[in-house]
């Protein structure tokens, strides 16, 4: 699984890509560059068949559902 973070200092922003058994990758980057890569990894909403932060804590999603 691959997790995405965003990690943020006095100075700068960065975007922090995790995969099991590599080395963590962390560059720069600002807000829209991190918000892209939200959406191209499938973590900027919750998506059907998609496991991700939406669905596993439950984010953005109606009682009702």
């Amino acid at each position: 699984m691959l997790v995405i973070r965003r990690i943020v200092d006095r100075r700068r922003s960065y975007t922090a890509l995790f995969l099991k058994g590599e080395p963590p990758r962390i560059f720069p980057t600002d807000d829209a560059e991190h918000a892209r890569i939200l959406q191209i990894y499938k973590q900027d909403r919750a998506y059907e068949g998609v496991c991700n932060d939406f669905t596993a804590f439950k984010i953005g999603q109606n009682s009702d559902s």
